[in-house]
């Protein structure tokens, strides 16, 4: 019997086939999901000061518009591999779309500080399980040789996010109302809804044991208060603060007491068993690294052009343009390469790339030129393309259907804990240094940065000395990926092998 008449027999994919339109279809639908979700994660952040203004309140509490929807973010991720497979992914996407409208359209009517911050959380709920879900949904249908593909379909809206974002909301509160940053989703919301229910196929519900309560309670407020500690660490100056070092330790012990149950519970809300996939691991540990990296890198590159530069947020968010731009480019022949050549020989190249960018930004000044800077992000970007969802598709590559959810789910945790320290620890980085060279305590570092370029006496010799700081964080960053090297090193290098349960035919439609 040939090849071809066994892959025929057992209904399974050819290797090296194209997405078909079904899965396209499917893929088209979640994305739309994603994108309101990671907007919301940035699209936020250029209406702080507005906001600030509107409320009458200090930039210290207006903060939580945005720490807030964090938080619940990553809350409610471990309970959407359970969810997913209790109730099906298809009804776990569409309940999480409408919790993200109700959020949507409550927060544009708050009418003070802790109604919006109320109601963000809400969003955060939805959005949290939007990602996971998406990703499972995408998995099971593609399957472990084509999921490289889809996981580029779905990167798109997580890479442009933090690019799109401010260009979004900057233009929303200058010429409409920051209001509609939040109504801007109710008809994307709707449309992503009924296509949903129309395109995305029905499935049975698979049998779940008793759900872990114990482990909820323990993970969820763990990452919450983990990320409250390290989100504070800018504001409090330090770690040696009690808001910091306390929220953190009751974090982190919580996540250690779930990670003993998981080991020993009979139908934990995690199977931490998943880590003993050597692939997955691997990949876990590479995501966690990268995303350190990441984050901290997008947090810097916007508050340069504002501080250093002297752009509005509308300009700054234009300026980042180019790197979702290289992204764009790079991430749909990415993926493809992943599924034929293995993830090691794409994340690779993608991490010497994002070397190269960050170096110029290491040597940064208050004078580089900006075709050298805007060169630099398409760099960027194209090595971000390169291997963030390679990464994905590595850890899920290897698993089977019934891993999927969990899996997800385990990922967009690391995903959403590294990005939130990472973002904090180049904060405190920059901060220092900005301190030191101002002559401030940490805590005022960038207010007196930003009062000293303002003023006229002293704008040349502060933008230096900010440019220098920036110069020296993104050192830092610059070191962090290329720590990322040592477990890309074990990433797989050939194709993704079919486990046993996916030699079946692609999912049928059904609504």
């Amino acid at each position: 019997m040939t090849t071809s008449e066994m892959d025929a027999g057992s209904g399974a994919r050819p290797a090296d086939d194209k997405l078909d339109r079904t899965v396209l279809r499917i893929a088209g639908v979640v994305v739309l999901g994603a994108i309101m979700a990671v907007l919301d994660t940035t699209v936020v952040n250029v209406a702080l000061q507005q906001l600030t203004i509107e409320f009458e309140t200090s930039f210290a509490t207006i903060q939580w518009v945005a720490t807030g929807y964090m938080l619940a973010l990553a809350s409610v991720i471990p309970l959407t591999g359970w969810a997913a497979n209790r109730f099906g992914s298809k009804r776990l996407y569409m309940a999480a779309i409408v919790l993200f409208l109700i959020g949507s359209m409550v927060a544009g009517m708050a009418w003070n500080v802790e109604s919006l911050i109320a109601f963000r959380v809400i969003q955060g709920l939805g959005g949290g399980m939007l990602m996971p879900a998406s990703m499972t949904i995408l998995t099971k249908a593609a399957g472990p040789q084509r999921v490289g593909r889809v996981m580029a379909v779905l990167g798109v809206p997580m890479l442009l996010g933090p690019i799109a974002g401010p260009i979004l909301g900057g233009w929303l509160v200058d010429s409409v109302s920051w209001r509609w940053i939040f109504y801007i989703n109710v008809p994307i919301g709707l449309i992503a809804l009924w296509t949903a229910w129309r395109v995305l196929p029905s499935e049975e519900r698979q049998p779940t044991g008793r759900f872990d309560f114990a482990g909820l309670l323990m993970l969820s407020p763990g990452l919450a208060l983990l990320i409250y500690g390290v989100s504070d660490i800018p504001a409090a100056g330090g770690i040696s603060s009690t808001s910091v070092w306390l929220p953190m330790l009751a974090g982190i012990v919580l996540i250690a007491g779930f990670v003993v149950r998981a080991l020993n519970a009979e139908n934990p809300l995690i199977d931490l068993r998943l880590f003993r996939n050597r692939t997955f691991s691997v990949a876990a540990v590479t995501m966690t690294l990268f995303a350190v990296a990441f984050f901290g890198a997008m947090l810097l590159l916007p508050t340069y052009f504002l501080l250093v530069r002297g752009e509005t947020a509308l300009q700054a968010g234009l300026l980042l343009a180019p790197q979702g731009l290289g992204a764009m480019v790079v991430m749909p022949i990415a993926g493809r390469l992943a599924d034929r050549i293995g993830a090691g020989k794409v994340v690779l190249p993608g991490l010497v790339l994002i070397v190269g960018g960050l170096a110029v930004f290491s040597q940064v000044g208050a004078d580089t030129p900006y075709w050298a800077l805007l060169s630099s992000l398409f760099v960027l970007g194209m090595g971000m393309g390169s291997s963030m969802m390679p990464i994905m598709s590595a850890a899920l590559s290897t698993l089977t259907k019934d891993n999927v959810a969990e899996a997800s789910s385990s990922l967009n945790i690391i995903q959403q804990t590294a990005g939130a320290i990472g973002a904090a620890v180049m904060s405190v980085i920059l901060a220092g240094l900005l301190a030191t060279k101002f002559g401030v305590p940490t805590a005022q570092g960038q207010l007196a940065a930003t009062a000293a370029v303002r003023d006229p006496r002293t704008h040349d010799v502060a933008v230096t000395l900010a440019a220098d700081s920036f110069a020296s964080t993104f050192v830092w960053s610059l070191i962090l990926v290329a720590l990322c090297f040592i477990p890309a090193l074990f990433l797989p290098r050939k194709r993704p092998a079919m486990p046993e349960d996916e030699q079946t035919a692609p999912p049928m439609l059904a609504h």
